[in-house]
């Protein structure tokens, strides 16, 4: 497991850039932390790491709940969870043929997610709101190459 830091917006796109020029097709990128913490800023640096020519139009799908970007190596979709409430929310957006995609997939949060995905890489960001700071804690997986 690898921890990263942040203590600003930029930090955390930081973070999420580096991350972003590591990863290869297919990936599946599960982020786990509460309201706030910053999983769409993550998301956004992600998102400018694999090669999204605005990142800026990165925003969270929390009403949509899928938005499609184009990356250098190809379509990244982003999905959040938060509003689902069960496996007929998961259905009804075509997950399993997102997830079967050679793409990368980023989920908002995963801890609704009733499936299970292939070799993910986990995100698990943790607030500390007195010194606004938060902690990254990233597992990856075996396909995930440094």
């Amino acid at each position: 497991m690898e921890i990263e830091y942040s203590n600003s917006e930029q930090e955390t796109l930081r973070i999420g850039e580096k991350i972003g020029r590591e990863l290869h097709l297919p990936q599946v990128i599960l982020l786990y932390g509460e309201l706030g913490s910053g999983k769409t800023v993550l998301v956004r640096g992600l998102a400018r790491g694999l090669g999204v020519q605005d990142p800026t139009t990165v925003h969270s799908p929390s009403f949509t709940l899928v938005n499609q970007y184009i990356g250098k190596e190809g379509i990244i979709y982003h999905l959040d969870f938060f509003r689902l409430e069960g496996l007929r929310d998961l259905y009804s957006l075509g997950l399993e043929e997102i997830l079967g995609s050679h793409s990368i997939v980023i989920i908002e949060w995963a801890e609704k997610l009733l499936l299970e995905a292939e070799n993910p890489m986990k995100i698990r960001i943790f607030l500390n709101s007195k010194a606004d700071t938060r902690r990254f804690e990233i597992s990856r997986c075996q396909q995930a190459r440094v």
